[in-house]
């Protein structure tokens, strides 16, 4: 199974432990700065990796709120059957941070995972790659 991991930018390093965490555990990760390489098409990257994934973690924070491309990815995601049961939110940090910001809706309908300490502990990691391991 291919894992695309959808997430901002600013969010480089969790978003590195979870992609170095789920490909030791087995999973083929899709990361956008192992893929995409200087001169490349960046949106026809993000389409490919799209394209030949087949469940998607999705990084949730307040920048990647921010962002129009994480909607975009979970709204590829909801669009395409190979994605049902294998859209899996991640939340990072305490919900209070969250106050304020509007989260996806479809998230209540979803399995959210939460990570309180920035990826340290594993544990959270650890079930991020059960839920996958058990949707393939």
């Amino acid at each position: 199974m291919k894992v695309f991991i959808s997430h901002s930018s600013k969010d480089e390093v969790l978003v590195s432990k979870i992609a170095s965490y789920l490909e030791d555990a087995g999973l083929d990760v899709w990361y956008d700065k192992r893929e995409i390489m200087p001169g490349d098409n960046w949106a026809d990257k993000i389409a490919q990796g799209l394209r030949e994934s087949d469940a998607m973690v999705v990084l949730v924070t307040p920048t990647a709120l921010e962002s129009n491309r994480m909607q975009g990815d979970i709204d590829y995601a909801l669009t395409q059957r190979r994605f049902k049961g294998r859209l899996i939110p991640v939340l990072a940090g305490d919900a209070r941070g969250f106050q304020g910001w509007s989260i996806p809706w479809i998230f209540e309908r979803l399995p959210v995972i939460t990570i309180q300490d920035n990826g340290t502990s594993g544990g959270n990691l650890n079930q991020i790659a059960e839920v996958l391991k058990n949707a393939a």
